[in-house]
Order: structure tokens, then C-alpha cells, then sequence
């Protein structure tokens, strides 16, 4: 069952995910040790995402109803940066290319279930918040919380995640030239993941706040982008962003999604209301019926 529980995951929801990965000595000195011991255990992608997929199951059946991570089996995803061109290197030897330098994203999964927790909660009131998720737990898990901010002393978190469809704030992020991997598996796409460097996502994600400020300042999105790029500049320079879209990748894969919302900003940008509205349609044609399956019976 383990080893096809990732390509599967027949019954759950579709779940996309944005990660940063970091160079080393991004981390506190005291991480990096583990970090990279972590990563090094790496087997591969499909593994790391295998069983963190089978860990969640794991909790949500666990004796005594604590559905919350512990956080003694975090796992870490590891990528190469891209490698020096040919043509020199700093101690100048010529012709040759530089190792890639190894970049790390933790799962966190302590942190980002408690801030999920959070969420659930903010919207959720009485006997049905206890029903969901007990106060004895919540409080529990808060230790739990307390003990990785004391032992860590960073809050940063690697990982944004999202559920039945990706955030059109996402897509401003990338191009359709960034680097896309496709996983396939037994006749169908298992996810597609798309990279680019964080200064250039950084960029795209001004260009985007800037222009929609002027044009079109009470669009959702503008919250969202203002947030996605506060986020963004908490990490190091030479990190790398991830879009990882999940299972929901075979509904929609090829995905024109970054052209249209490129294209949707630059027509508002220029006040051309007409192409805007067709890009925001080609968009909504193609995400809206994912979202609906939230509701479906």
C-alpha cells in the first residue's frame, strides 16, 4: 500500500503546495547538523512525499485523538541550485563547473499545523471546536510550538499550502520559461513543479503589487500578493521557490495559468478592461470547477 499511497491518494483532497528552498547557511548554526543529516536520508522525492503523506493518515487514526505532529520525524526536501556556468571559477581554473550547492526546505510541520489550527479555529466556535479539535490538545500542541520557537529561534516557514486549487496570487510568481518538472505515473501526472529563483519571484511579485495598487487597488489579490511578498523577502538571496501543484496537476496540466494572470495585470496595468476580463475568465474557466469539488458530495 505504501508505495503507491502518494501516486494514489484516491479520496483526499487536492492539496498544492509553495516552497522556499534555502542554502545551508541560511539556517542558525545550530540547525544545520540536523538539517542536512535530514536531508541526506533523502531516498528520493516520491519517498519524502510518500511518507509524509502516510505520517498524516498515521495521526489522524492515532490512539487518543491527538491529530497534531510531534515534530520527531520532520522531514526535509532537498534541491540543487542551479550550477556555475563554464568559463572560470573563483580560484581560477577555467573551463570547469562548480558543484551545485545543495538548498533545503523543512517540513515544519509542527509550526504549520499549529498556524492551521489557528486558522480552523478563528472561524469556528463552542461545542463544535471542541468536537474538531479539543482545547486539552490544542494546549498540548502549543507546548509542542513553544519548544521548537525556543530550540530553533526562527518562526519562518518554508511552506504555504493550499487546498482544492492553487491561489491565482501564486501563479504571478512564475513564467511559463521557468524550469517545470512533470511526474508521471501508470498513464496520468502525478504533480508538475515549477522553479524559479527567489530574486527573480520577488520581481514578478512587485511588478504585480505595484500595478494592481494603481489599477485595480480593492482586488483580493493585492492582499494576497502583499503578503506572498512580505513572506518572501524573510529568506536568503540565493534561494529557490517551488510550486508543487499535487494530484490536481492531470485536471489541468498544460496550465496557462502565470500567462493569463501575467497577462490579466499587464491589461489592467494599461486599462484595457476587455483583455483583462478575458484573461480573469480563462482562469476562472479552468479553476472554478476544481473548487467546486470542495462542496461535492
Amino acid at each position: 500500500m505504501t508505495g503507491n499511497l502518494y501516486r494514489g491518494q484516491a479520496g483526499l483532497p487536492f492539496s498544492s503546495t509553495l516552497r522556499v528552498y534555502e542554502p545551508l547557511d541560511a539556517f542558525p548554526q545550530e540547525q544545520r547538523k540536523a538539517i542536512q543529516a535530514a536531508g541526506a536520508r533523502t531516498a528520493s522525492r516520491a519517498a519524502v512525499e510518500n511518507a509524509e503523506l502516510l505520517a498524516s493518515l498515521g495521526r489522524i487514526t492515532r490512539p487518543g485523538g491527538d491529530p497534531f505532529p510531534t515534530g520527531r520525524t520532520d522531514l526535509v526536501r532537498v534541491t540543487a541550485a542551479p550550477a556555475a556556468q563554464p568559463g572560470g571559477t573563483a580560484d581560477g581554473d577555467s573551463g570547469t563547473e562548480a558543484e551545485p550547492e545543495l538548498l533545503y526546505c523543512p517540513s515544519q510541520l509542527v509550526l504549520r499545523a499549529g498556524l492551521a489550527a489557528n486558522a480552523l479555529m478563528e472561524g469556528i466556535h463552542g461545542p463544535l471546536a471542541e468536537l474538531l479539535i479539543p482545547e486539552e490538545q490544542r494546549d498540548r500542541h502549543q507546548e509542542r510550538i513553544d519548544l521548537v520557537k525556543a530550540r530553533d529561534g526562527s518562526t519562518r516557514v518554508h511552506t504555504r499550502a493550499s487546498t482544492w486549487g492553487i491561489p491565482f496570487s501564486w501563479f504571478s510568481l512564475f513564467m511559463e520559461s521557468d524550469h517545470k518538472d512533470v511526474v508521471e505515473a501508470a498513464g496520468r501526472i502525478v504533480t508538475v513543479r515549477v522553479w524559479a529563483s527567489i530574486t527573480d519571484a520577488l520581481e514578478r511579485a512587485r511588478y504585480a503589487v505595484a500595478n494592481l495598487a494603481l489599477a485595480a487597488p480593492d482586488l483580493d489579490m493585492l492582499d494576497d500578493l502583499a503578503q506572498l511578498t512580505e513572506w518572501l523577502e524573510q529568506f536568503h538571496v540565493e534561494s529557490m521557490i517551488e510550486l508543487d501543484y499535487g494530484s490536481v496537476a492531470d485536471k489541468v496540466y498544460p496550465d496557462d495559468s502565470p500567462t493569463d494572470i501575467r497577462l490579466g495585470i499587464e491589461c489592467l496595468a494599461e486599462g484595457d478592461m476587455t483583455g483583462a476580463a478575458a484573461a480573469y475568465r480563462r482562469l476562472a474557466s479552468r479553476w472554478i470547477p476544481i473548487r467546486q469539488l470542495a462542496r461535492a458530495s
